[in-house]
């Protein structure tokens, strides 16, 4: 496995499929590894893929008008 620049202790990656409230229609899934947060709508075949560090340039950005929590 190469020397990544980021790593979770347990375990490679986090997988999460999202849907829609009430219809359970799932919309897409999520998946997060140390380096890379990937993408794939609900039919999809391939993931779309983003560095960690250019994620966080984009979230971080005006641009993305993303919004701080309260936490």
């Amino acid at each position: 496995m190469p020397d990544y620049k980021y790593k979770f202790r347990e375990p490679e990656y986090y997988e999460h499929s999202i849907q829609e409230n009430g219809s359970g229609t799932v919309v897409g899934h999520l998946r997060v590894k140390p380096s890379r947060i990937l993408w794939k709508p609900a039919n999809g075949k391939k993931y779309y893929s983003k560095s960690i560090d250019a994620f966080e340039k984009w979230i971080t950005s005006r641009d993305a008008r993303a919004t701080k929590t309260t936490q």
